[in-house]
């Protein structure tokens, strides 16, 4: 069984009448099957309202399922009393640092959870020192978080779940609220720690171009998922990614425009490099 496991995975969203009655149900995540493996990078893809966050709610037990299963490093999230383990597991990020801001100071806040998990104070720093340099914010530490830029609050709220020594990291949409060059210091501290940790991420994004660099890539659409492989496995099935309402990576896109024109271009091209190389080797 890999860290995180999912079998026939279902929930539905519950709407209450002013009695507390149930009077409605949307289906938001249905017969899911997922198998990660542990130092995997996957990224999961989906229009708004695909079911993508939900999915992700799962994996850090927020939410328990309506059918099915979900397994965390062989644990249920469904039993109560390996909750908290679970949490420990599985750390999650998400698209707004603003809202994980708890301290004054970078490194008050990125000690926070190590804290509250009483881990005695010379591990705690040992843990917030490692954390800091893993992501770049070593010279930040006694910087006050409002004061960094979005980026740098992104990679702060990376390191205070790194402190935990999580078996996973969860990001849900990280990006979502950077400008071009914050996404770009999220998503390189996020795939050293996967590189150089053994750390396990699950990334959902709807920037085509920040998986790119996954091992593996789930689309999901109306909460199910409807397509999965490599990047290039995925990026090569331009037409269908659109059924899905999804884009591709510029250059696919671009490298998928010439092939249709005529040109004898690879499937899947992922990056400029690969494009330029296809066009050389045309002449």
């Amino acid at each position: 069984m890999g860290i995180i496991k999912a079998l026939k995975l279902g929930f539905d969203y519950l709407k209450y009448d002013d009695d507390g009655n149930i009077e409605g149900r949307k289906q938001a995540v249905a017969d899911v099957d997922l198998d990660v493996q542990k130092g995997e990078f996957i990224a999961i893809l989906g229009h708004n309202g695909s079911g993508k966050s939900t999915l992700a709610k799962h994996i850090n037990a927020l939410l328990l399922p309506t059918e099915g299963t979900m397994w965390i490093d062989g644990m249920d999230t469904a039993k109560e009393p390996d909750l908290w383990k679970i949490r420990q597991r599985a750390g999650m990020v998400f698209q707004n640092p603003d809202n994980q801001i708890i301290s004054s100071v970078v490194e008050e806040d990125v000690g926070f959870g190590p804290e509250n998990m009483g881990v005695p104070t010379s591990q705690i720093w040992e843990r917030v020192n490692k954390s800091l340099e893993k992501t770049g914010m070593t010279a930040y530490r006694t910087h006050s978080p409002n004061r960094l830029s979005g980026g740098q609050k992104q990679r702060v709220a990376i390191a205070r779940v790194m402190a935990m020594l999580p078996s996973c990291i969860v990001l849900d949409e990280p990006t979502a609220m950077l400008d071009p060059n914050g996404r770009k210091e999220v998503l390189e501290a996020v795939r050293e720690l996967n590189k150089t940790e053994g750390v396990t991420v699950v990334l959902i994004t709807h920037y085509m171009e920040e998986v790119a660099g996954a091992d593996r890539v789930f689309v999901m659409d109306r909460g199910r998922i409807v397509m999965q492989g490599t990047p290039r496995q995925i990026f090569s099935r331009v037409e269908e990614l659109k059924s899905y309402r999804l884009d591709v990576p510029q250059v696919t896109l671009l490298a998928w425009e010439l092939r249709e024109a005529g040109l004898d271009i690879p499937r899947g091209i992922l990056t400029t490099e690969e494009l330029a190389d296809a066009l050389c080797q045309l002449s």
